[in-house]
């Protein structure tokens, strides 16, 4: 340790003390950019920086406080939010009443003692009962979404009995080892492999492809456990299957006796205009997995949610699967809270009105832009914006950064960018967003021949 125990306590107080105050002078904000920097570059990681370079006129920028559809940063720029963190702040940021309920619990209990009954995680998971589809009954709350698809699958297996499990190309499920297997990007997987056995990827949105590969595995002796897939993929680009896919893919699962995993961790809570994008086609899973936005975009919380049959073992022993601070008081609290308020400002449906303005409005500029914009696509709020290539998508990103609309590229599909605001953005904000978009694309558009197609 390079450093004594009373440079440390002093150092890590002036940390408090700034964590303390909502205004900073100048000096300070100075010291607060000069420590993020280095701290990013010395004990964080340097190649987030080169990423920030890539995608944004200024690098240092050092997020602040945050607000409704718009976050601010340390210098007092003013940023309309159309990344959304990735897809959890479907209530927006700071969402008063979610606020409200975490504040009201940390003035009791923080975390629960793992012993007695905590009444918070009852609470939630009767609710979780009944906004779900169909006969979807039991809940096993966790931190993340690559936790609540590592439960899945663990479900998956310890209810069929079978090791062999069907994902797609494209496909973003997480990055720990089970969820990674899912996961259909090499460049996350090779540095790992070998990865879970016994998962097979075909393309997505084919069902055709996913029959022969039940037949296949039922063939040679292993059956498939469970087909997991993305109603609309996210990381892939925001990609849109087919309006039957889902209910064929729960036909044969139904047929082979594998179980059907839908991953809505992305696409919950109001994303695509309704609560869950399994209910666009009416399909009911036998195992839905919730996270990013289900903490109201305040607390980080995951769920992963199935049918009475699939607990039947964690019944007979309810410790074959546990976690230290899943389901804990503070984010059961916050998902409460943001249950409440995706029903009670009837967010779902304003997503799928404002979803359907944006696409609108978005194509109109595909048409104007055609030799930047290949393709708009999207359902709710739930948007993507592919381009010709990777460059003229961070050219996009970082137009926009500088006229203070903040958005980013999709892990799996790098030359599409999505949009993906607060359910709660207003008409104001999307017109603004689109007339800055509009600049940018121009701006681009100049541009675009030395770039190429």
């Amino acid at each position: 340790m390079s450093e004594n125990y009373g440079d440390l306590i002093a150092r890590s107080q002036r940390y408090l003390e700034i964590i303390s105050q909502s205004e900073l002078t100048q000096e300070e904000k100075e010291w607060v950019v000069k420590e993020v920097v280095e701290g990013f570059r010395e004990n964080v990681n340097p190649g987030f920086l080169e990423y920030r370079k890539s995608v944004s006129t200024d690098y240092t920028s050092v997020e602040w406080k945050d607000s409704g559809s718009t976050f601010t940063d340390i210098w007092g720029k003013e940023f309309i939010d159309c990344l959304g963190g990735y897809g959890i702040y479907n209530v927006g940021h700071r969402h008063p009443k979610v606020l409200k309920a975490v504040m009201d619990q940390l003035q009791r209990q923080a975390l629960h003692s793992q012993e007695l009954l905590d009444p918070l995680r009852a609470f939630l998971a009767k609710l979780l009962g009944s906004i779900t589809p169909g006969d979807l009954q039991y809940a096993f709350f966790v931190n993340s979404g690559t936790e609540s698809v590592e439960a899945g699958i663990k479900f998956a297996k310890m209810y069929t009995g079978r090791r062999s499990f069907i994902s797609t190309t494209r496909a973003f499920h997480g990055k720990s080892l089970g969820s990674l297997s899912a996961t259909a990007k090499g460049v996350f997987r090779k540095p790992f492999l070998p990865l879970i056995p016994g998962f097979h990827h075909v393309p997505y949105g084919n069902a055709e492809a996913v029959e022969m590969m039940l037949e296949s595995c039922a063939f040679v002796g292993e059956d498939v456990a469970a087909v997991i897939v993305e109603p609309v993929q996210g990381e892939g680009g925001v990609i849109i299957p087919p309006e039957d896919y889902l209910p064929k893919l729960r036909e044969l699962c139904d047929k082979y006796g594998a179980l059907l995993i839908l991953d809505e961790v992305q696409t919950g809570m109001g994303r695509t205009g309704k609560m869950f994008a399994c209910e666009h086609s009416n399909v009911v899973p036998d195992i839905l997995c919730l996270a990013k936005a289900f903490g109201g975009g305040i607390m980080p919380i995951g769920a992963t949610v199935a049918r009475k049959p699939m607990w039947e073992k964690l019944v007979e022993n309810p410790f074959l699967h546990t976690t230290t601070f899943g389901g804990n008081p503070v984010c059961c609290a916050a998902a409460i809270a943001n249950i409440n308020v995706l029903l009670e400002e009837n967010l779902p449906q304003r997503s799928a009105e404002s979803g359907v303005y944006m696409l609108g409005k978005l194509r109109e500029l595909a048409e104007k832009y055609p030799a930047v914009v290949q393709e708009v696509r999207g359902k709710g709020l739930m948007i993507g914006i592919e381009f010709f290539n990777d460059e003229l998508g961070y050219e996009v990103a970082k137009g926009l950064f500088a006229r203070g609309v903040l958005v980013a590229g999709t892990l799996i599909n790098a030359k599409s960018i999505r949009i993906e605001p607060p359910l709660t953005i207003s008409r104001e904000q999307q017109d603004q967003v689109i007339e800055r978009l509009d600049n940018t694309l121009a701006e681009v558009d100049k541009m675009a021949g030395g770039l190429g197609k």
